[in-house]
């Protein structure tokens, strides 16, 4: 990646496992335990709405 994302890890049921925020370009994560999915955002974004391990996210 060429700029900063945050990486939000979700279990199957879309269950918030891990929050990455501000993640640097070219710096490798690891995954979460637990995870199914990774929904990447811009840079700030879990920060700004409050985005947190345990909230079940929903998508329309």
């Amino acid at each position: 990646m060429l700029f900063a994302i945050d990486a939000v890890f979700v279990d199957r049921d879309r269950r918030v496992v891990r929050v990455a925020s501000r993640l640097r370009p070219w710096v490798p994560v690891a995954s979460a335990r637990g995870a199914d999915a990774v929904i990447e955002l811009p840079s700030g974004t879990a920060e700004r709405t409050g985005t947190q391990v345990g909230d079940v996210l929903r998508f329309s």
